[in-house]
């Protein structure tokens, strides 16, 4: 008898163990999922163009395009309405010309939320407010009241018990940052502690993030090439190329890494070490003037390419590997109305018809876009190139890179025309889709280039025709993904996911205590 007393004691205490265990997994769990969001990309909307589209059809596109996350340049109040139970995270914004007003009246900080944010919440999703535009670069007299502006605004939202939901806070230029490389010994600019010290009190007590735009197109340009193209453009790198921190040891394989850690290190500099970051704008024109020769449209697709693939991996920084930095890309729409060089008008994903300016390469990775259209890209002879040099790559092509070139041969369908253009455009786009279309498989010492038209002829079919006319049809379905984070489906899954391991536990953990 008093063994089995003893035998049973034991066993009451083995089960108590194991629920102190299960419970302290169950918290555990739960406090990650809720520190540790999944990194998303999303997209801006400029809309200066002279054949802007509507606001049905803008959201029109952003379904097609699977397209979870935009940001606002302003709260435009058709635009919301068209956003209204679609379930898209939406950051808006407070025009840089209305900060003074704001920053200087609480009243008009509560009367601009209540128009903008109250008329529209919960139908239409808001998460964050971006409080003017690189204003400290751009607009120094609102400097002084930006912080105020900041906190009229949240105040507001904690009077509408909104500012659990909805973060504010102000995207900055990277150039706010000095001495950027190496990024351990980067800080802000002094001229703004001001500013900058209250600002980031201000994100830490709300528990919000820096937002930051980062691009690497103008810090290579600006460097006159001192900067490797490769690396702006998230290319690998073999690593005697790579950049390091000499006081860190770290190594730097891309400037997007290398501008968002100058920021981690230049708020370490300020004593603040736990605010996040999310950058509000990157991206590549696809097209420039006779100054802007890396301004192409096979550069901007690389970059947003890589860049996406970067995000959606969860690679983080060398400073801080694993953690998120989710990017919103720049931008839905080229902007044919905005004023300066060539460039400023082709930094867009799409026209204004919502056709791709050129087919982002994801295969085989995250999937954020529709216009990721597996065999609707070719690898073809780039116009203009040497003939000596692209004979030398069809030789190569069709030997070591081990190319079926036999539709080649005289009385086969790509024979016909005989010049070198053309059996180079075939055995390029073989070798291309052969490789899976992976960066650098069409390059061939730059003689070749991507397309989206279907180069096949007669009959004639190139190997990424597969027997399509090469149209493409905005919104195409979009393959499934184990890394897509805003593809609707697979986020949905992941994040109720979550919540299923944390009933399950908690089951768990009620079951066992009530045979304790």
């Amino acid at each position: 008898m008093v063994f089995q007393i003893l035998k049973k004691e034991e066993s009451k205490k083995e089960a108590k163990m194991v629920l102190l265990i299960i419970l302290a997994l169950f918290l555990v769990l739960t406090s990650t999922t809720a520190a540790d969001e999944a990194p998303f990309i999303g997209v801006n909307i400029g809309t200066s163009l002279s054949d802007m589209p509507n606001p049905t059809q803008v959201v029109a596109l952003l379904k097609a395009q699977q397209i979870r996350h935009i940001r606002l340049y302003d709260a435009d109040r058709a635009m919301l309405l068209a956003l209204a139970n679609t379930g898209i995270r939406v950051t808006v914004s407070v025009p840089n010309d209305q900060i003074l007003g704001i920053g200087q009246s609480n009243a008009t900080a509560a009367n601009w939320v209540s128009r903008n944010i109250l008329a529209h919440v919960p139908a239409t999703n808001i998460t964050a407010i971006a409080v003017g535009s690189e204003v400290l670069s751009t607009l120094s007299n609102a400097g002084p009241v930006l912080v105020s502006a900041m906190n009229f605004i949240h105040s507001a939202l904690v009077a509408s018990n909104l500012d659990s939901q909805i973060k504010v806070s102000t995207p900055h230029s990277s150039s706010i940052i000095l001495d950027s490389f190496p990024p351990s010994q980067a800080f802000f600019n002094r001229t703004w502690d001001p500013v900058m010290v209250p600002l980031l009190k201000f994100l830490q007590s709300t528990n919000s993030f820096l937002m930051l735009n980062v691009y690497p197109y103008y810090d290579y340009k600006l460097s006159n090439r001192a900067i490797p193209l490769d690396y702006a453009l998230f290319r690998p790198l073999p690593p005697t190329k790579e950049a390091v921190d000499s006081n860190t040891l770290l190594h730097y394989t891309n400037v997007f890494d290398a501008v968002v850690d100058a920021a981690y290190f230049a708020m370490s500099y300020l004593n603040f070490t736990n605010i996040p970051i999310t950058v509000t704008e990157s991206g590549w024109p696809s097209k420039g003037d006779s100054s802007e020769p890396d301004a192409t449209l096979d550069n901007a697709n690389t970059y947003n390419s890589n860049l996406i693939r970067h995000v959606l991996n969860n690679t983080g920084t060398p400073k801080h590997p694993g953690i998120a930095v989710s990017t919103y890309i720049y931008e839905l729409y080229n902007e044919d109305l905005r004023s300066g060089p060539v460039s400023e008008k082709n930094w867009g994903l799409f026209d204004a018809n919502g056709v791709p300016i050129y087919i982002l390469r994801l295969t085989g990775s995250g999937t954020v876009l529709a216009n990721d259209t597996t065999n609707q890209t070719y690898c073809v002879a780039k116009e203009g190139a040497d003939r000596k040099m692209l004979q030398a790559a069809l030789d190569w092509a069709c030997g070591p890179g081990k190319v079926d070139c036999s539709p080649l041969l005289q009385g086969q369908p790509c024979y016909e025309p005989d010049t070198v253009v053309s059996h180079a455009s075939y055995a390029f786009d073989a070798y291309y889709h052969r490789m899976a279309m992976g960066d650098g498989t069409c390059n061939f010492n730059g003689v070749a280039t991507i397309s989206t038209s279907d180069p096949s002829h007669g009959s004639c079919i190139f190997p990424g025709s597969a027997g399509r006319n090469g149209t493409f049809t905005n919104g195409t379905s979009l393959a499934p993904s184990s890394n897509s984070t805003v593809s609707g489906c697979h986020s949905r899954l992941f994040q109720s996911g979550g919540f299923y391991i944390h009933y399950v536990l908690l089951g768990v953990v009620l079951w066992t205590a009530v045979f304790l």
